[in-house]
């Protein structure tokens, strides 16, 4: 058994007893320079927290589209547990309804990129005691999330060491008319160019360094082919990446499963130091 599955075989067996989360579930006001307005963010900060004392990595968790900062708390409530039995800090930005976490060209409105990878990890940094370096930082997210972790990740290599996609909308061009990614960024056939550099799986050319990535999808989720994709381009780029892909649909009980196996990648990859 290798060292991954064994920690997520100890961390089971160690879960099984924890009864009562004692995390602390804080919400994290930030003003937003660029976007003009204040944002909310869940902060889940493990039982043995003291600002004053050692500090924590922290894991960046987005929500899906139509979703808000509260999701993740409210439909996986065992995150809660999963600081404190790892020692992390867990951040749930609201990344607006539909924003796919870009800087929009179009909407000046919706510039959550800058938001997330600057503004929401110098306020966390500054409110909370963290490291500051990338090895003691991940992000990962579900559907729009798992696209826009993916995304802010490839982009800002010194920000995050290791990221993550849970069901992902990792190619946004099979899907030019839903969930409004062309408010965001323009008709896709008027726009095609701003389109195909924005989208993930177009985007490994930017990898430049050593980042841990962790891709997890369901045979029977609409994002399957497009993850499997991804995985297969990673595979051509010689980019080590975990991927999974088991039977599984695009709900709340596939992502309540998928964050445990990744949040124990998460863990393996934290130096604390």
């Amino acid at each position: 058994m290798n060292r991954f599955n064994t920690s997520i075989a100890v961390f089971f067996i160690t879960l099984f007893f924890v009864q009562v989360a004692f995390a602390q579930v804080d919400t994290l006001k930030v003003y937003s320079e660029v976007m003009q307005k204040t944002i909310l963010n869940t902060v889940i900060t493990p039982k043995n927290y003291n600002k004053s004392k050692e500090k924590k990595p922290v894991l960046y968790l987005l929500h899906g589209a139509g979703g808000d900062y509260k999701d993740w708390i409210s439909k996986v409530p065992s995150i809660q547990n999963y600081a404190d039995e790892l020692d992390i800090i867990i951040v749930c930005p609201d990344g607006g309804k539909t924003s796919w976490y870009f800087d929009s060209p179009i909407d000046e409105t919706m510039q959550y990129e800058t938001y997330v990878s600057k503004e929401l990890t110098k306020a966390v940094e500054t409110q909370y005691a963290t490291f500051s370096n990338k090895e003691n930082r991940a992000i990962t997210g579900l559907s729009m999330g798992g696209h826009g972790a993916l995304y802010l990740a490839l982009k800002h290599q010194d920000i995050w060491g290791a990221a993550g996609s849970m069901s992902g909308g990792v190619d946004i061009r099979p899907f030019p008319n839903n969930w409004d990614i062309k408010k965001r960024l323009g008709t896709y056939s008027q726009n095609k160019n701003i389109w195909e550099e924005n989208t993930v799986i177009n985007m490994l050319h930017l990898i430049d360094s050593d980042i841990k990535l962790i891709i997890d999808c369901g045979y029977d989720d609409f994002f399957f082919e497009d993850n499997r994709r991804l995985h297969d381009n990673l595979l051509e780029r010689n980019i080590k990446h975990e991927y999974i892909e088991r039977p599984g649909v695009h709900n709340w009980d596939y992502w309540g499963n998928a964050i445990q196996y990744q949040i124990l990648y998460f863990n393996n990859f934290f130096t604390r130091k």
